[in-house]
């Protein structure tokens, strides 16, 4: 009977908050939803393939594939332009007999679409080629066939005739004895550059988001349900100033929990930084304000401990989705425009610019700006929210 009690008890409290009921029953059915249409959707990838010097019919057989566009130039540094400027994913060059293939291999689904297309449209050109050349051999043939019964009608000397004839019309095949050498070149990485690479910047800023929010949120969220900070609002001192104080001191520690995810990762996985390192620290850390501002914000809004943990999944699961990790290439244009609210976007972009391209912070305004709006947003809606604990 105590134990049935007791179970009363309990049920009772958690039927009361009705906060606590959402979000056991109603954020399980949101991420689900959310996962469905993040899988569901149709991924396929598609490339764009640059060409110089390559005949038409070997254009027109890429072209011929699917989810392959082909576009001709007329010199190498005109490809290369256009590779280095993200319009195109890999360059094929023809010398002589053989090409050259150079990929910027920042994402390896993409580079070995190019290398399948490519050997299927080469593939298509020689098989093509041949058949032109047995059809000129079939014909010959024919002729010679002809000429051969008319010459055992005649003398003996237009037979030799025939015969130099027969040599002069039968087509050369030796150059289809040797197949023509590939020749792979790559921007970043190499031929064993895989996915987790492009991952990997994604996922070290994950991990910087994630520990810096947790750890926030839930040392903010101590620090309201032991009542140290009911004393600390009794006192004179400004809600802003209470807000910086904890983002300052959890800041440090932020600060130093990033240097060291981002120096691990970088070390103890050896990733290739084209960029440069102190970058990648540099765009972690405003990720990392950002997460401790969220996790401030959302510590005020959980009456519980219970609650905070709750709440971890609806910020972090989109995060995982809409970063990057999975593809958005191949998601819904609907579905791509969620990403443009997540931080780890912007932070996963930059990052992986540095990284991979070598790119300069200063050449990345766009993501750092939207990443500074995120943190002055985050930390006003912090200091708004305060007043619900002290109307002054």
């Amino acid at each position: 009977m105590r134990t049935i009690a007791i179970m009363n008890r309990v049920l009772k409290e958690l039927f009361r908050d009705k906060r606590t009921l959402a979000l056991m029953f109603v954020a399980p059915i949101l991420i689900m939803l959310l996962m469905s249409v993040i899988f569901n959707t149709n991924s396929t990838t598609d490339v764009n393939v640059a060409t110089v010097s390559v005949s038409s019919k070997l254009n027109e057989e890429l072209g011929s594939l699917k989810h392959v566009t082909v576009k001709s130039y007329d010199t190498k540094a005109d490809a290369k332009h256009a590779l280095n400027q993200e319009t195109v994913d890999a360059i094929v060059q023809k010398s002589g007999k053989n090409y050259d293939l150079t990929y910027a291999n920042t994402d390896s689904s993409k580079t070995t679409a190019v290398k399948l297309a490519f050997k299927n449209a080469l593939t298509a050109t020689s098989i093509s080629q041949l058949k032109s050349a047995l059809k000129q051999s079939t014909t010959a043939m024919a002729k010679l066939q002809t000429q051969l019964a008319l010459a055992q009608k005649a003398a003996n000397g237009p037979t030799a005739s025939v015969t130099n004839h027969a040599n002069a019309v039968t087509p050369k095949t030796s150059q289809f004895n040797s197949a023509p050498k590939v020749t792979n070149h790559y921007v970043y990485g190499d031929q064993d550059t895989g996915y987790f690479a492009k991952m990997l910047p994604i996922l070290m800023g994950f991990f910087v988001f994630f520990f810096v929010f947790l750890i926030s949120g839930m040392a903010l969220l101590k620090e309201r349900t032991t009542g140290t900070l009911d004393r600390l609002l009794a006192t004179p001192v400004k809600r802003s100033s209470i807000v910086f104080g904890y983002m300052l001191s959890y800041g440090i520690l932020a600060i130093l929990q990033t240097v060291l995810i981002v120096l691990v990762t970088v070390w103890l996985l050896g990733i290739e930084v084209v960029g440069s390192l102190v970058s990648v620290v540099l765009i972690n850390l405003l990720l990392a304000l950002v997460a401790l501002a969220f996790g401030i914000l959302l510590s005020t809004f959980a009456n519980s401990e219970f609650q905070m943990m709750q709440f971890i999944p609806l910020v972090v699961v989109p995060q995982v989705f809409f970063s990057g990790i999975i593809p958005l290439d191949s998601m819904a244009d609907w579905v791509k425009d969620i990403s443009y609210i997540i931080p780890l976007k912007y932070s996963g972009d930059a990052v992986n610019e540095i990284i991979m391209r070598g790119t300069s912070i200063f050449n990345l305004g766009g993501d750092i700006a939207v990443l500074l709006g995120f943190l002055i947003v985050l930390t006003v809606l912090n200091i708004v929210g305060l007043r619900r604990y002290r109307k002054v």
